[in-house]
């Protein structure tokens, strides 16, 4: 590896920011991806590794490529250290994401109720300052606070967060909706939000619901059809 690939790799874990590092075979010789300036057929292979989490062997053409594929941690933020928060960690940590708890209510973002969970009791917004979610960070917002719920869905469609949801009645989101817009985000930002959360499996308990979150999440992160919500 050069001190050049290596520099370059070392920033894009820096900066959070997914690469591959592609190794000729069996020459060695090594690029990163994705590239413009390499053939689209390696970049697509390069992205598939990266969202199957999968480093091994590809064939292209007459040309082996071993794809080393980096990713930054899967992360959960959750606004609401609510029942629903407390359901959807043991599902959220088996499937691989580290999960943070946000909530100012410091009786409800406990160590007793969340043992073993990073808890920020910042404001929401502050708090989604410091995290910074990129393209491998979900967020969820569960209180059906707008003082709570509204700043941190604002930071997250100015990130690149790659899935956000709102738990709430198709009437709460629209309202949230319609507060989002006064704070200047479109219809293409807005249709990021999953509103209301989770897949409809018609869920009661709260655990049922976080089985809902999680499916979504993992559905979308796999790039997997899933059923359009109603419309508003």
């Amino acid at each position: 590896m050069t001190p050049d690939i290596l520099a370059a790799l070392e920033q894009a874990k820096r900066d959070k920011r997914p690469i591959v590092l592609a190794t000729r075979l069996p020459s060695g010789e090594q690029q990163l991806l994705p590239d413009p300036s390499a053939p689209d057929d390696l970049n697509a292979a390069a992205q598939r590794a990266l969202d199957r989490d999968e480093s091994g062997t590809v064939k292209l053409g007459d040309t082996d490529w071993f794809l080393h594929a980096y990713n930054p941690p899967l992360r959960l933020i959750v606004v609401g250290a609510v029942h629903v928060a407390q359901a959807l960690v043991p599902f959220a940590v088996p499937c691989g994401f580290s999960v943070i708890i946000v909530d100012p209510r410091r009786s409800f973002a406990s160590d007793e109720r969340f043992p073993g969970v990073e808890i920020s009791t910042d404001w929401p917004d502050e708090a989604m300052d410091k995290f910074a979610p990129d393209s491998r960070t979900a967020v969820v917002t569960l209180t059906h606070d707008p003082k709570l719920d509204d700043p941190a869905l604002d930071r997250a469609l100015h990130s690149q967060a790659f899935y956000i949801g709102a738990l709430g009645s198709r009437r709460t989101h629209a309202a949230r909706l319609g507060r989002l817009r006064e704070l200047g985000h479109g219809d293409d930002a807005l249709s990021r939000i999953q509103g209301p959360v989770g897949l409809n499996i018609e869920a009661v308990t709260a655990p049922e619901i976080a089985l809902s979150i999680m499916a979504e999440i993992v559905g979308v992160r796999r790039n997997a059809p899933l059923p359009p919500k109603a419309k508003l």
